[in-house]
């Protein structure tokens, strides 16, 4: 069994009985064997040692929902509304996809993750028209080394004559049945639905997909908001049939009434942000506020690649720098002058992208944190760069100062995935070509 001995790191463990303190963490195989102040290199044994003086320690980041086949579009979708982002990416540029472009799509944004400090992503993966095209996108995140939740969704062309609409098809049972049974085992891979949910489909898909989510035992996850409901009383007839509870998750949300979100979160429903995306394109301001009023702790994502970067550091620093313009705005509104103090701290953000996407997932009890006997998904941040010295609290260190240039390593399960800056990946240099060359292909369909 491997054996690493990180030493005299300043340790972010998220784990409110451990919180930060200058320690050890020694990792045997996959998992964190021990934590704490000092563990003697002896009962290390031959363990890598790991000379972390000046590094930050913390927890993998998770990143709650991205589309990952979108990776070759970089900035293509930049400047595109909700609106037109469904017209030209899903009735335009999806249909033109074949799985060789899902895969090597998917393979360089799991790789970019990596490289960003993500040990985690939830693939949300909505282009798959064939069963190639999801083999496709898994044998992507194999490769690539992430842990990852593959979420199955479903392609949403405009529909054509005689075909039934996206809306009323629902989630394919039998290439349900084949994944499942694909990733029974899988150490770093797992399954979960990308639905459509009430707001884009029928209340008889939606009644069928929430059921069969149940019945696999798997997490079901939903975009809600932008634009008209196609089924507004959907969430009552959903909750009258017993079908919520803490396996579904809402994306985004920006349209739900208090009074929804009030019933959700006593039904132990999960809910994924993406700020960025949700500001930029016009789904509304993030509900990480009303969320916090409820006791409720969302998980964030970065969405779409197409459009915005791939760091979960930004996606903390929006949501947390959004939140607080929202609750000074509404203090000063009510009191006519500046708010005394911060309803949204720092750590706050960084439970976003760690604690609260573990529990997204219901793996709290394996990653989000680092604590004995978790997963060793780690990162070490470099806090000696120009951009973070001096070092004087590390939690607002990492979410307000710390970019892609202090990510030194990252671990998942273990196994180092980037040292010193670089990515321990082979043939990167022909795996780009792949990538731009996929992108050229599909953007060209734009202009025919």
């Amino acid at each position: 069994m491997s054996r690493i001995l990180v030493q005299g790191a300043t340790l972010v463990t998220m784990e409110p009985s451990l919180g930060e303190f200058t320690g050890d963490m020694l990792v045997e195989g996959t998992r964190i064997a021990a934590i704490a102040p000092r563990i003697d290199a002896a009962r290390a044994g031959h363990a890598e040692i790991i000379d972390a003086r000046g590094f930050i320690a913390a927890p993998g980041f998770i990143n709650a929902h991205m589309h990952t086949w979108q990776t070759a579009l970089r900035g293509v979708a930049a400047g595109w509304t909700l609106t037109e982002y469904f017209r030209q990416m899903h009735a335009g540029l999806a249909t033109r996809f074949t799985p060789a472009d899902i895969g090597i799509a998917t393979l360089v944004g799991a790789w970019n993750q990596l490289d960003c400090g993500t040990t985690t992503l939830v693939d949300w993966c909505h282009n798959n028209p064939t069963p190639a095209h999801s083999d496709a996108a898994l044998d992507a995140l194999a490769q690539s080394g992430i842990r990852a939740a593959f979420l199955h969704g479903s392609p949403k062309p405009d529909p054509k004559p005689g075909a039934l609409p996206f809306w009323e098809m629902p989630h394919p049972r039998g290439e349900v049945e084949r994944l499942a049974k694909r990733l029974q085992g899988a150490e770093l891979l797992s399954l979960g639905l990308a639905i459509l949910g009430p707001h884009y489909s029928t209340l008889e898909v939606a009644l069928h997909d929430f059921a069969l989510a149940r019945e696999f035992g798997l997490l079901a996850s939903m975009h809600q908001g932008g634009g008209s409901a196609r089924t507004p009383e959907g969430w009552a007839r959903l909750e009258a049939a017993g079908l919520l509870g803490p396996h579904i998750n809402i994306v985004h949300g920006n349209n739900l009434s208090d009074e929804q979100l009030a019933r959700f979160a006593g039904l132990g429903m999960s809910f994924s942000l993406t700020p960025e995306n949700e500001l930029t394109q016009g789904h509304g301001f993030p509900i990480t506020g009303r969320l916090a009023r409820l006791g409720v702790m969302p998980s964030l994502g970065v969405d779409l690649e197409s459009g915005l970067s791939g760091e979960m550091f930004v996606a903390a620093r929006i949501a947390l720098g959004v939140q607080r313009a929202l609750d000074h705005a509404a203090y000063r509104q009510a009191h006519g002058e500046i708010a005394p103090a911060h309803a949204a701290s720092c750590r706050d953000a960084l439970a976003w992208v760690t604690v609260a996407g573990a529990r997204m997932l219901g793996m709290a009890d394996r990653i989000g944190s680092l604590a004995a006997g978790k997963q060793a998904d780690f990162v070490l941040i470099d806090a000696r760069r120009l951009n973070m010295m001096p070092l004087h609290d590390p939690v607002s260190a990492i979410v307000m100062q710390a970019s892609l240039a202090n990510i030194d390593s990252v671990f998942v399960a273990g196994q180092a995935r980037k040292r010193h800056g670089r990515l321990l990946v082979d043939g990167l240099a022909g795996k780009l070509d792949a990538l731009r060359e996929s992108g050229e292909r599909l953007v060209a369909t734009m202009a025919g």
